[in-house]
């Protein structure tokens, strides 16, 4: 069989088409099972307490009211969870400190933000549950508190944590504060860098916390055996996680944990980690009963993470031929409650789409009485894209040079080095611009109160480990099993790389997400890695079959396994009596399986590199109404390089998907906390996403350089999308006033001051 290296897009056959999604039907039927979806007999509803402070000590917590009460199994606390060590483990971007995880699930010496867990019940109704809560009797002492990163920063502010020396800065600091990391990232030498510069801009920024929006709140079911063995059905992006994380916090051994793959109802990167799961597995414990916990939509805003806030100065240095020679950035981001904020991936990615000799990126990891962040959509990259592309779209306006043209001249190009070490090994920027450049959107005429604004983008997109099998059915039908969890359409993908290089149809291959004790490991779905890693596991386990259904048709031959090829689908002979053998198709090798050696099957985990980054450029217009301030957007193109489309309506659907989620960040979404440090607006009536009315046809441009590092030249798309969005819309909106706008979101009220000269 030809190497699927060698494919070109024109011999493709499945990869490019638009099949229907093998999930589609039992979710528009209502039958696809949700996190909310599972029970079991003799199951308990579990509910959670959570802290009516931002922040407060727990003197004492006493729940024997709740525990006699009829119909009450179990209660639990932060003491049946084991304490764990203060370490962090793994890379510096994505580290874990469990210490602070498990304060996280559940609050110990302190409660840390309004909504933070401190007790939880198992009942025989929810009635008895929400009953039993309210039974529960803590012990307060309020504190003060603090919301805002740069209050939190103040050597005066409320400490989240008496301990906490900032990492990052040598010598040590001699006192503790709320700052728990600083990072600094550079190259050449930005002093010399700027004082070369004809033009130097500089400007600061703010940004709120947002939610991801996730349709479906967390849900699981647990069950525990008295051997031991427990099971979980969860909603997540990534049930092989789920079970690492949950086992820890509970001190049990992984494989004593099997964790089934719910349907997930949108996750964004805000279902990476557990909230539910050690809880119901500690009340099923306790209990002695399966456990079911589904929070409620205000919980979900309360106590699951929303993306960071920030505040940021950057500045640009250019020359008047639009050539930037030097750029610095300091980040400030809100980590909420623990650390682990993205302000890492903020660094590494906000100059990382241009050629600068001279960068210097700082970052500032804040804790502050909010909930811990969580992940959304290509972490911080969004915010410190708005940023940088902001100040860019000023140093354009600067030097009256056109900002497309201006981002064109200073593109990374291959060699180009990055500011955290590496240089850049792959194409694709400039060909998003140029994209733009050529939409005939760029040349329409606007009118009176009306803007345009461009920005670009970039994220890394990720590899690492994945595993998939792959078995042939004796009719010639495949199934194609994986770990990697399903939130955008990846069974289809992976079921259309596999039939084209087994050469089938793709109604003859079954996708499906098995559970941890089916299949090896798989980890997140997240960092758009999915199609990419999980794509080149599956790959490989259809080449392991091809070369056991080759050597099953050499047995059938009775000929030399050398001599025979797969090629379009069939086992073709290609030794000297090659005229005597017709080609043996999948299927006919298949329905003797049981005489040529039984199943044919193969699986297999890989460890995934050679990943290649995403790059995108978006175009928005916009009018604004100058009695109102209220804004409109009218037009937005996305252009994205996609490596190879697999799918090319599932690869549309995310990049509008990310332009949508980016309009509502930069107009409208918000987390809104009053003096108390309470959320107000914890629902979907008061914080505001965009809906249908609020958003033009959202035009997709698919750029394809294909990765070179993948069979089907995959790079991954689910996230590179919104990164531009935020600043393309504030671009648009400041170009449209005649004002820059810096800070998020560009509410009515805050545009209505600015053109009002600040009243």
């Amino acid at each position: 069989m030809p190497d699927t290296m060698t494919f070109t897009k024109k011999e493709l056959r499945v990869v490019g088409t638009r099949p229907v999604r093998p999930d589609g039907v039992p979710k528009v039927t209502g039958l696809a099972r949700f996190g909310a979806d599972y029970s079991l007999p003799g199951m308990l509803w579990g509910r959670i307490l959570r802290s009516p402070h931002a922040h407060a000590r727990i003197r004492s917590i006493d729940t024997s009211k709740a525990q006699a009460l009829r119909g009450v199994k179990a209660v639990m606390t932060s003491a049946d969870l084991p304490e764990q060590k203060f370490e962090y483990v793994g890379p510096e971007r994505v580290a874990v400190n469990f210490w602070h995880m498990t304060r996280s699930v559940m609050a110990r010496e302190k409660v840390l933000f309004e909504g933070h867990p401190v007790a939880a019940v198992a009942a025989t109704s929810k009635t008895i549950a929400e009953e039993a809560l309210g039974l529960i009797e803590v012990d307060y002492e309020v504190l003060p508190h603090v919301i805002d990163v740069e209050d939190a920063m103040k050597p005066d502010a409320p400490l989240l944590f008496e301990d906490m020396i900032t990492r990052g800065i040598e010598p040590a600091p001699d006192r503790p504060s709320n700052i728990s990391k600083r990072i600094e990232l550079k190259i050449g030498d930005v002093e010399a860098g700027f004082a070369a510069a004809d033009e130097i801009v500089e400007s600061s920024f703010k940004t709120a916390p947002v939610h991801q929006g996730y349709i479906e709140p967390q849900a699981c079911l647990a069950r525990f055996d008295t051997d031991g063995q427990a099971e979980l059905w969860a909603s997540s992006q990534g049930h092989f996680v789920i079970r690492a994380l949950s086992a820890r916090l509970l001190g049990m051994d992984i494989g004593n944990l099997r964790v089934y793959p719910a349907e997930i109802g949108g996750g964004f990167g805000g279902k990476n980690v557990p909230y539910v799961e050690p809880v119901a597995l500690v009340l099923a414990r306790k209990s002695g009963h399966p456990v079911k916990i589904v929070l409620s939509r205000e919980e979900v805003f309360k106590g699951c993470g929303p993306a960071a806030g920030s505040i940021m100065t950057v500045k640009i240095g250019i020359k008047k031929d639009g050539r930037i020679v030097a750029a610095a950035g300091v980040f400030k981001f809100q980590a909420g409650a623990v650390p682990g904020s993205p302000v890492m991936n903020a660094c590494m990615c906000a100059f990382s789409p241009y050629d600068i000799p001279n960068v210097r990126s700082v970052g500032y990891d804040v804790v502050s009485n909010r909930p811990k962040t969580a992940a959304y959509r290509a972490p911080g990259s969004p915010i410190s894209a708005y940023a940088v592309e902001s100040v860019i779209d000023m140093a354009a306006a600067r030097i009256s040079m056109d900002p497309l043209q201006f981002r064109l001249k200073n593109v990374a190009k291959p060699g180009t080095p990055t500011v955290w070490g590496p240089k850049h090994a792959h194409e694709g920027f400039a060909e998003t611009i140029r994209a733009l450049m050529q939409h005939p959107a760029y040349t329409t005429p606007l009118n009176k109160n009306q803007g345009r604004g461009v920005a670009a983008g970039y994220w890394f997109n990720n590899g690492g480990e994945s595993s998939a099998a792959v078995h042939i059915n004796e009719d010639g039908t495949v199934l194609v099993a994986t770990g990697s969890s399903d939130l955008s359409g990846t069974r289809a993908s992976l079921a259309m790389m596999a039939a084209e290089t087994l050469g089938v149809e793709f109604d003859k291959v079954r996708p499906t997400v098995a559970d941890t004790a089916s299949i090896g490991y798989g980890h997140l779905s997240a960092g758009s890695r999915t199609t990419f890693a999980t794509g080149i596991a599956v790959v490989e386990a259809c080449k392991k079959v091809i070369g056991n259904l080759c050597a099953r048709a050499a047995m059938i031959w009775d000929v030399n396994a050398e001599d025979v090829v797969w090629d379009g689908g069939c086992a073709r002979y290609t030794g000297k009596k090659s005229g005597e053998f017709e080609p043996l198709s999948l299927k006919a090798i298949a329905v003797k399986k049981s005489v040529t050696g039984g199943p044919i099957v193969a699986e297999v985990s890989v460890n995934a590199g050679g990943v290649a980054p995403g790059f995108a450029a978006e175009l928005c217009d916009v009018e604004v109404d100058p009695e109102t301030g209220a804004v409109k957007v009218l037009r937005f193109v996305t252009a994205q390089d996609v490596g190879r489309a697999i799918h090319p309506s599932y690869v549309e659907g995310q990049l509008q998907g990310g332009a949508a989620q980016g309009i509502g960040w930069a107009l409208n979404e918000e987390y809104i906390y009053d003096e108390a440090g309470r959320l107000t607006n914890a629902g979907f009536l008061d914080y505001r996403v965009p809906v249908a009315s609020d958003l033009p046809r959202i035009e997709t441009v698919l750029v394809e350089v294909p990765n070179p590092n993948h069979p089907f030249g995959v790079k991954g798309v689910g996230e590179a999308n919104i990164v531009p969005s935020l600043a393309a819309v504030a671009n648009a909106v400041s170009r449209a006033i005649g004002q820059r706008m810096t800070e998020l979101p560009m509410s009515p009220p805050k545009i209505l001051k600015a053109m009002n000269g600040g009243r």
